[in-house]
């Protein structure tokens, strides 16, 4: 699907000496930078969710003590 977008020129230019300096294209670096960015960004709002279920008392909170104990790995 093909998508646009409006660069900073200085982002531009550091795109640019970056694929100039390693013969890889712009378009494969712009993938790699989405690719990975997108997974931070999933963990990262998808973690401020359910850290705001926990603020409001939606979900539930298991201590590590506890956590250990269940699996029985204090003895």
């Amino acid at each position: 699907m093909p998508t646009s977008i409006r660069l900073a020129p200085e982002t531009e230019q550091r795109l640019d000496f970056l694929a100039s300096s390693t013969g890889r294209t712009k378009a494969y670096y712009l993938r790699e930078i989405i690719d990975n960015g997108l997974a931070d960004l999933e963990d990262y709002y998808l973690a401020a969710d359910v850290l705001e279920r926990v603020r409001r008392g939606q979900e539930s909170v298991h201590s590590a003590a506890d956590l250990r104990k269940d699996l029985g790995l204090d003895d």
